[in-house]
């Protein structure tokens, strides 16, 4: 299935698309909470897609799991920036479900931001709780992925050690256009991903370079901390971000970034100015 999230009289709903229909699948909270044979079924008729808004497909308490520096690229980028070696473990950080929107939003600039970077990862989303979940059997909590975009605030993220502020912008969370359930992604780990801003390639990857696999970051994580129907879990950005290059380029008003990981499909956002 593929799966979108959407609004209806205020309440979070998730429905399955085929073209441009939508097909219900009942609200976004019952959807999580049901026992994962149970979640295909329609929860009533097919209407068309630009008749709902869109939100993120996943719950409003959802957590989103960042792993950092975890394609081999990035890592030897990564080196020229803030001399980071490669991670040993997954390097895990926390966005806020309330970053995440969806493909067409306008991405805000914070006053105090020179522009945003781009990264674009594949998602992975949680869909049965798992605690100290073993590598072999992680696929078996998995829902399905998504394409996010990790825009980022460099300056914020530069100034301190701790990159909770410059990772979770108002807005910044771009994730999309659909979730895309496991059983028709066979093989994540090689996807390829990429990013074009203004038209222009800026990323090119395939997720056979990640550093540590998603097997290995569903076991790294859920040792401590149980995951949850409706989590995400981000799985890093390969190199050609922009703070990289020589002369670095940041995102400014008026730009167009758009995100695109293969069998799922691109996430098209502007960027645009934020003054006080």
């Amino acid at each position: 299935m593929r799966l979108i999230g959407y609004v209806v009289d205020g309440e979070r709903h998730i429905g399955a698309v085929q073209g441009n229909q939508v097909t219900p699948l009942g609200t976004m909270a019952g959807f999580y909470s049901a026992a994962p044979e149970n979640r295909g079924r329609p929860a009533g008729e097919a209407f068309d897609i630009e008749d709902v808004t869109q939100i993120p497909p996943v719950p409003e308490a959802a957590r989103v799991f960042c792993v950092g520096v975890n394609y081999h690229s990035h890592a030897e980028e990564a080196k020229t920036l803030v001399d980071f070696e490669r991670p040993a473990y997954p390097t895990v950080f926390g966005r806020w479900a309330q970053s995440l929107v969806v493909d067409g939003t306008p991405i805000s600039i914070p006053p105090n931001e020179d522009g945003l970077d781009w990264e674009v990862e594949l998602a992975v989303v949680i869909g049965s709780s798992g605690w100290n979940v073993a590598e072999a059997d992680a696929e078996e909590i998995i829902l399905g992925y998504t394409a996010f975009n990790d825009v980022t605030a460099r300056r914020k993220q530069m100034e301190t050690p701790q990159w909770t502020v410059g990772k979770n912008a108002d807005g910044s969370g771009p994730i999309g256009p659909v979730l895309v359930t496991r059983d028709e992604l066979p093989d994540v780990n090689s996807l390829r991903v990429t990013t074009r801003v203004n038209g222009e390639i800026v990323q090119d990857a395939n997720t056979k370079d990640l550093v540590h696999k998603i097997s290995e970051i569903i076991s790294y994580i859920s040792d401590t901390i149980t995951l949850l129907p409706g989590d995400v879990i981000a799985t890093g950005t390969p190199s050609g971000v922009g703070i990289a290059r020589t002369p670095q380029w940041l995102m400014q008003d008026g730009d167009e970034v758009v995100v695109e990981v293969e069998g799922i499909g691109e996430v098209r956002n502007p960027i645009v100015s934020r003054k006080p």
